[in-house]
């Protein structure tokens, strides 16, 4: 009785340092089979690329897409031939199956062995450059199939209820913000890009520029767009705005937008 008590003892220390039950095996992970009072058939192994394991005095059984549980209990099954009741564990010791692909270049592109469970908002907290990525038109497949998902309101909104559980051969599509870019350069005390989002207008820029030097011209700002690779000038007089009100200057602000604050002589 003692003996099988610790044998379960055991039997639960080993299946927590690896994973949950439920844990999906695959092909190249670790496994650590015990077989109780059967030392000989207590072995590790990695699970070969065609899914299986090979047991000595049983040959060869197929692990790849079974949880630990159900491997136990099959091997119990092929088992019974050769011992007494036996009494099967297997715990997964290492894996090389829970892989996450990131691409798109918005951050670098990588492949993520994850080492447990994790979400879609923990996974991008953890990406090195995520602010280079565009959210808005970021994807995310499994199983050849796009998922609805909103990147930005998860991440950047906080809406939890987009968030999902990540699972083994997602595909995240991240793209570059570089398209998303403001440029706004000339007669600013900080000339810079910014990331565009909606609403932006060429106040709201040229203030998070740090505002006007004391040489600009300020009924002079120039807006250049590229719409349907057609190229168009705007002039914009933000004096016009500011001393008389006209909101019609302050214009919202398109992708791709260069703002040319010009300098004046007076």
């Amino acid at each position: 009785m003692i003996r099988f008590c610790l044998f379960l003892l055991f039997s639960v220390l080993l299946s927590t340092q690896a994973f949950a039950g439920d844990y999906v095996i695959g092909d190249g992970d670790t496994l650590s089979v015990s077989v109780w009072g059967v030392p000989e058939l207590s072995v590790s192994m990695i699970v070969r690329p065609d899914g299986k394991i090979t047991l000595p005095a049983v040959g060869d059984v197929s692990a790849t897409g079974l949880t630990p549980v159900q491997l136990s209990r099959d091997l119990t099954k092929v088992l019974d031939s050769y011992v007494k009741k036996p009494i099967v564990t297997v715990a997964v010791s290492g894996i090389t199956n829970n892989r996450i692909y990131i691409s798109g270049g918005g951050v670098p592109s990588t492949v993520i062995n994850l080492s447990g469970r994790t979400t879609l908002f923990k996974l991008l907290c953890s990406l090195s450059g995520i602010e280079n990525a565009d959210l808005k038109h970021a994807r995310m497949l499994r199983d050849n199939k796009e998922l609805e998902i909103d990147f930005y309101a998860l991440f950047n909104e906080g809406k939890i209820e987009e968030d999902i559980e990540m699972q083994s051969e997602d595909i995240l599509f991240l793209p570059t913000n570089e398209k998303n870019k403001v440029y706004v350069v000339g007669a600013v005390n900080n000339p810079q890009y910014l990331i565009y989002r909606d609403g932006l207008r060429i106040l709201d820029a040229i203030l998070e520029c740090g505002g006007f030097t004391k040489y600009a011209k300020e009924s002079s700002v120039l807006i250049l767009r590229n719409s349907d690779d057609k190229d168009s000038r705007i002039k914009i007089n933000i004096d016009d705005l500011v001393s008389d009100g006209d909101l019609g200057q302050n214009i919202e602000l398109a992708r791709g937008d260069y703002v040319i604050v010009q300098e004046g002589i007076f």
